[in-house]
């Protein structure tokens, strides 16, 4: 594979954003099939408790992924940045240290997750009649969080140089395997949930080591000198600064969702079944979303390595009118054919959970624009080097998902969990509109008055 890095301060930012978006959305999808195989096979060859196990752990799976996710991301922004500027040996430099960081906090969350699983299923009101299982899957997974950070940080290093599609590949790869391991560990070995979750973490792993021998024979912009190598403070202090608040706030996010998956606990395996595969069929589609998230991150950190406000303006805008498009366009597909993915997961009680799937996709299509604005435009933010503004609307997401989430569980009311998602989005994305203007339209004038002063005179 031939290696490309792409400068993002140049061309159409419609053209730009659409061609780097489209290969992270289908890596999103295929990585997607590292748990959609696992509740596929589980659940098919299993049955609907081992389905349900899988399914109630969605949500610290949810916690271990974003987390790693928003630090890898956050630690390479800067790498976007100098890459933009054009200085590659401070370039090379963020690499050393979002590796560096990367593997002590790797470490870190794998200690601090196994140790406190137990409890942490009690707390959640896991099923007893699942509870096995999913502690089974969940321990495995735990423990391959580094496999994860592996894959996670060395694709975001290539798409901070905007390389979108070699990701992609590897992730193809690495599902494939997934699906194969899945059939082979659960139906030849009978390793039930516990094998899902084996498959899963040695198909990262190898995602990642794949990524890895890549950069080495392929990315000579990313081969270290011995000045490179060296550790700054102030360059460490700057990316834990941009990374730690980006992967809180996927933390706080998750903590919504456990909050609503405790809710819907209460109501017993067969609505867990029937959200679980809603919550399959629902991250599917809006993986896009993510991807747009992904692409305005990098293109938000070269621009503003450039300088180039008014081009960082276009991309919002560019991005947001691809970004509602696609949301009315899946929201109709969701909404009316979606529920009939329920096949492809369950093979007892498929009408009654049929019913309960199609519930939950209403719920959240019909407010699939909000939830477009807010993977847009905190992540956007970010790329340009803020931190702790998006991670407020990762609050917000919690005030609302938290409320709507008591009050389900209060009432006993599946309708309320199904719309704990749609009231969180709501609330972030109001809330991240008003901060994309402060950002533009005061900030960073502050930052570029010379250069803001010209593109506003070109923009009137």
């Amino acid at each position: 594979m031939k290696a490309v890095q792409y400068d993002m301060t140049t061309g159409s930012p419609m053209k730009i954003i659409f061609n780097f978006t489209l290969p992270i959305f289908i890596g999103n999808v295929f990585q997607q099939f590292y748990n959609m195989a696992d509740a596929v096979i589980v659940g098919k060859f299993v049955g609907n408790k081992a389905l349900a196990a899988v399914g109630s752990t969605g949500t610290i799976m949810f916690l271990i992924y974003g987390f790693v996710v928003g630090m890898t991301a956050g630690f390479t922004v800067l790498t976007a940045q100098k890459f933009g500027a054009g200085d590659m040996p401070a370039m090379r430099r963020t690499v050393v240290g979002a590796s560096f960081l990367s593997l002590v906090v790797g470490l870190v969350l794998t200690a601090a997750f196994m140790v406190f699983m137990k409890p942490w299923l009690v707390l959640m009101h896991t099923p007893e009649d699942i509870f096995a299982d999913a502690y089974a899957y969940i321990m495995i997974i735990s423990a391959g969080i580094l496999a994860q950070m592996l894959y996670n940080l060395l694709a975001s290093i290539l798409r901070a140089l905007g390389n979108s599609r070699v990701p992609l590949y590897f992730l193809i790869l690495a599902a494939l395997l997934n699906i194969v391991l899945d059939l082979v560990l659960i139906i030849v070995f009978h390793m039930g949930a516990a094998g899902a979750a084996v498959a899963t973490v040695i198909s990262q792993g190898i995602s990642g080591v794949l990524c890895l021998f890549y950069i080495i024979r392929k990315v000579p912009l990313l081969r270290l000198t011995r000045d490179d190598r060296h550790l700054s403070g102030d360059l460490l202090r700057t990316q834990i600064r941009i990374g730690i608040p980006m992967a809180l706030q996927y933390s706080i996010t998750a903590v919504g969702t456990m909050m609503v998956q405790s809710a819907l606990n209460i109501l017993g395996s067969t609505l867990v079944a029937a959200y679980t595969a809603a919550g399959k069929i629902e991250q599917i589609v809006t993986q896009a979303y993510v991807a747009m998230g992904t692409t305005m991150a990098t293109y938000g950190a070269q621009n503003m390595g450039a300088g180039d406000v008014s081009r960082i303006r276009q991309g919002f805008k560019a991005s947001t009118i691809i970004g509602i498009i696609y949301a009315v366009v899946s929201a109709v597909l969701v909404m009316t054919v979606g529920k009939y993915m329920t096949y492809l997961f369950v093979s007892e009680d498929v009408a009654l959970i049929m019913d309960s799937v199609n519930t939950y996709l209403i719920c959240v299509g019909i407010f699939f624009i909000p939830l477009a604005i807010v993977n847009i435009y905190r992540n956007g933010i970010q790329g340009l080097g803020y931190g702790l503004l998006p991670m407020m609307a990762g609050v917000a997401e919690l005030v609302g998902r938290g409320a709507v989430a008591v009050i389900a569980a209060g009432r006993k009311s599946y309708l309320g969990v199904c719309l704990a998602s749609p009231a969180a989005w709501i609330l972030a994305s109001l809330l991240l509109i008003g901060m994309y203007y402060y950002v533009v339209k005061i900030d960073l004038k502050k930052i570029f008055p010379d250069k803001y002063a010209g593109n506003e005179k070109q923009s009137s």
